[in-house]
């Protein structure tokens, strides 16, 4: 099979994935995830795809399975990405869809519409030429991966369980490889409790909070090793400036290469107490993701993509690598799964993102030549 002799094309591809892009599509508002899911539902159903539209939870928005007809049975390959991002409503009047040299701008367009784009792309293109997949495809459609999956981690596994193979088209590698496996990841809540005051009045007779939490901040931070990660990523509190503040929230977030180390993490966020007699600081658990680490099953799809790029003049290298994705889950699960299938570019989850124009042929070709050969 000649995957070059598939015609995909980058100004097409560019054509569908911008009313993608330019579908904000915030974790936190389940109406915007859902017209999102609705657009994404629309260009299954075209691609020749059965839709299923599964209601969100707690308070999250919907999630998208797309089976594709097969003459087969049994277990296949899963096509799984999110279509949530960190960006909120609005972004597109600072980010706004724009293509300059061989870059192309929006809101969540690396990560990772551009990769569910280009694995749509590289179904419709094999159907177009009659190729028929050996394996039954699947494709899931995710809301709220950008907040560690709470929602979705049940129907992430369960789907993952009926499949041989998970292909998951992240954002490609700076070097542009891909990931055979991932970081765990632990977040926490935060809270502090303080004792209120008149702030002009009577400051000293106040207790704050927010001074707890940014003493404890430091001190969190300051906790980082080699071997496993800290950082405070949001701080709430307040709401009168002449008040001294008796409440005050955070979250943050740990990750680590190895399990152990990453439970030594989360038992020393458990054990934190106040930093003064006259305040409470309470740290509770939040979402963990669990470290995935390439097993055998994995190394020989790795194996596999490999030959297939090296047959389109290209080489992909392997890592684990951070930032967490679902496919911790389907990982750790013992599924054989490549991640970071999607799309090269930068500056994800900035007022920069961005991908490269000239990777979209090629990591089209190579979703194309998975989903043909895998068996």
């Amino acid at each position: 099979m000649d995957l070059t002799a598939l015609p995909f094309d980058v100004e097409t591809m560019l054509a569908g994935l911008r009313p993608w892009v330019e579908c904000e599509s915030p974790t936190f508002d389940a109406a915007a995830v859902g017209r999102m899911m609705d657009l994404a539902s629309r260009d299954l159903v075209l691609a020749g795809a059965r839709i299923e539209r599964i209601a969100g939870r707690m308070g999250l928005g919907d999630c998208v399975r797309a089976s594709f007809p097969h003459a087969g049975s049994g277990p296949g390959i899963l096509v799984m990405g999110h279509m949530d991002t960190v960006h909120p409503i609005g972004t597109l009047a600072k980010l706004p869809w724009r293509r300059e040299a061989d870059r192309c701008f929006g809101p969540g367009i690396c990560d990772m519409k551009g990769g569910n784009f280009i694995a749509l792309e590289a179904i419709r293109q094999l159907a177009r030429a009659g190729i028929a997949t050996r394996l039954p495809v699947t494709v899931l459609l995710t809301s709220d991966e950008e907040i560690g999956s709470p929602s979705t981690r049940d129907l992430i596994e369960a789907e993952a369980a009926r499949h041989k193979y998970v292909l998951v088209p992240e954002p490609a590698r700076p070097d542009g490889g891909v990931v055979t496996g991932r970081y765990a990841i632990a977040r926490f809540n935060l809270e502090a409790t303080g004792r209120p005051s008149h702030a002009g009045a009577r400051p000293g007779d106040g207790r704050s909070a927010i001074r707890e939490m940014a003493r404890q901040l430091i001190e969190i931070e300051d906790m980082t090793t080699a071997d496993c990660t800290f950082s405070v990523g949001v701080i709430n509190g307040g709401s009168w400036v002449n008040c001294v503040t008796t409440t005050c929230t955070g979250e943050a977030l740990s990750m680590a290469k190895k399990q152990e180390d990453l439970d030594r993490g989360v038992a020393a966020m458990l054990a934190r107490r106040a930093m003064s007699n006259d305040t409470e600081f309470k740290v509770t658990r939040g979402v963990t993701r669990p470290v995935w680490e390439p097993d055998g099953k994995t190394m020989a799809l790795y194996d596999h993509a490999r030959g297939l790029a090296r047959s389109l003049g290209f080489d992909i290298m392997h890592q684990s690598s951070g930032g967490g994705s679902d496919g911790n889950f389907t990982g750790a699960m013992g599924i054989a799964t490549l991640d970071g299938l999607g799309v090269a570019g930068g500056a994800m989850h900035t007022l920069e993102e961005h991908i490269r124009l000239d990777s979209l042929v090629p990591r089209a070709q190579l979703l194309a030549g998975l989903l043909a050969t895998l068996a």
